[in-house]
């Protein structure tokens, strides 16, 4: 068994697929489009692991919590960049692009080395070693 794909409902897919082809190598299919719902779509994939679905629908409302407070559930997913050099580039690069750093280059309890960020439309990305 594995991950398939993880999914993300957004408000500008087009800005959300550029961030991730630009920033984390994502190759995009084309658009999928149904007419009937409304509904547009893109598959990211990476070098390797699961890919990312992001999609926009019309009715699908923002979300109400505080993109800086934790919550029960899903809160981020990280993408490996395969150094720590690779982290604070990578990191310094989003920050003087205008992206926000929530959490900054460090070394966690458990050993990795990460940073987080927020993507465009403020879900949590860490980026680890």
């Amino acid at each position: 068994m594995h991950i398939d794909h993880l999914a993300i409902w957004c408000h500008d897919l087009e800005r959300m697929r550029s961030f991730y082809e630009l920033y984390f190598g994502a190759v995009s299919n084309e658009k999928y489009i149904n007419e009937k719902k409304k509904f547009e779509s893109y598959f990211l994939s990476f070098e390797e692991g699961p890919r990312l679905e992001i999609m926009q629908m019309v009715n699908i409302p923002a979300h109400a919590n505080d993109v800086y407070a934790q919550f029960t559930g899903l809160t981020h997913f990280a993408v490996s960049v395969g150094s720590e050099e690779s982290v604070d580039q990578l990191t310094e690069l989003l920050r003087s692009d205008g992206y926000e750093v929530v959490g900054e280059p460090r070394r966690t309890g458990d050993g990795y080395y990460e940073s987080v960020v927020f993507d465009p439309e403020q879900n949590r990305i860490e980026i680890t070693a």
